[in-house]
């Protein structure tokens, strides 16, 4: 957690020093071609650290009341999602973003084949601004944990996907923390092949299957 804290840190110096701001909508923008510097500066250890998952949402947890981030009272929870579900609704649509609610939890589905190339972990430029509107939501609405998960189809071998699946996610991760999200919210895990969104057999081409999601939870006291 110290590690990633410091790597966002030398990031976030990195793009004060590169932002503008739009003159049509006065926010604050950074380049893609700063992004990508970014990117290529945290490699694969930035990777390795955001997706340490061993201690879950209690790590997060740990890190949100240390960063003075308040819980939300118990009474408070539903409206705190409904208005965040609101707004992700409105920033993201026709953007290839699915957004469903469950209980309290908002889950943002994007399928690979958009995201990505095959069998790449670099998201397609043209899906910057998608996750650039997650990522305003994300900084209005600050009190909740961010868990974005990788899967795979069944086609290739295990080893692979399971790779692939985390890589992913990852790459997911590390874009909303270029975009300004607290990286200590978040939480990252691949399932690889494991948990199919259509049930299929092994070495069955499912698009549906390739995907990550975006799981938006309140952080509660």
């Amino acid at each position: 957690m110290k590690f990633w804290m410091g790597m966002a840190a030398a990031a976030a110096m990195v793009l004060s020093g590169c932002q503008t701001q739009n003159p049509y909508t006065g926010e604050t923008e950074t380049s893609n071609a700063t992004r990508g510097a970014i990117f290529g500066a945290l490699g694969g250890a930035a990777i390795g650290a955001l997706t340490n998952t061993s201690s879950g949402k209690q790590a997060a947890r740990n890190a949100l009341i240390g960063a003075g981030i308040g819980a939300l009272a118990g009474g408070a929870v539903g409206g705190y999602m409904d208005a965040q579900e609101a707004k992700l609704r409105q920033r993201l649509r026709n953007a290839g973003v699915s957004v469903t609610r469950v209980g309290d939890t908002i889950i943002l589905n994007m399928e690979s084949d958009i995201l990505f190339d095959l069998g790449s972990d670099r998201i397609r430029r043209e899906f910057n601004e998608p996750l650039r509107a997650v990522s305003l939501v994300l900084e209005e609405y600050d009190q909740t944990y961010v868990e974005v998960f990788g899967y795979t189809d069944t086609t290739g071998s295990r080893e692979f996907n399971q790779d692939l699946s985390e890589r992913r996610a990852a790459s997911v991760a590390q874009m909303l923390v270029a975009f300004d999200v607290m990286p200590q919210r978040i939480i990252v895990r691949g399932f690889g092949e494991t948990r199919l969104a259509v049930p299929t057999k092994d070495v069955v081409n499912e698009p549906r299957n390739r995907r990550v999601e975006i799981q938006i939870s309140p952080f509660t006291s």
